[in-house]
C-alpha cells in the first residue's frame, strides 16, 4: 500500500504518525515537507473533499497568526487560500492512501486508513 504523510519533522504528533507508517509492514511512505513543498489549493480541496473535512476543521490556529488574521471566521475559498500561500496555516499531518484521507491528530488516526 502506498502512503503519503504531510509532514512537519517539528512536530510530535506528526512525527509518531511518521512512525506507525513505517512501522507497518507492506506500507510504501512518500514524504512531503509541506513547509518546504507547499500545498497547491486544488490538491487541498482534494484532501479535504476526501477526508470528508471542511479546510476550518484543518486550519491551525495554534503558533500561527491565522486568527489575528480573521481566518477563524473567513469563508472555504479564504481559508483554502491562505492555506496554500502560507502552509504552515495547515494542522498537520495528512495521510492519504487507497483508503482514504485523515488529519491524523491523534496520530493514532491513521489506522482508519491501512
Amino acid at each position: 500500500m502506498k502512503a503519503t504523510i504531510w509532514h512537519n519533522p517539528a512536530c510530535g504528533t506528526s512525527r509518531k504518525a511518521l512512525a506507525i507508517l513505517e512501522e507497518t509492514p507492506g506500507v510504501d511512505v512518500t514524504v512531503v515537507e509541506y513547509l518546504k513543498t507547499p500545498y497547491s489549493e486544488a490538491k487541498l480541496r482534494q484532501l479535504f473533499a476526501d477526508a470528508g473535512i471542511a479546510a476550518r476543521d484543518a486550519l491551525r490556529l495554534r503558533g500561527t497568526d491565522a486568527a489575528e488574521r480573521g481566518l477563524d471566521g473567513a469563508s472555504e475559498d479564504e481559508i483554502v487560500a491562505a492555506m496554500a500561500a502560507n502552509p504552515a496555516y495547515v494542522e498537520r499531518p495528512i495521510v492519504e492512501t487507497d483508503k482514504g484521507v485523515r488529519l491524523c491528530r491523534p496520530q493514532d488516526r491513521v489506522h482508519e486508513i491501512l
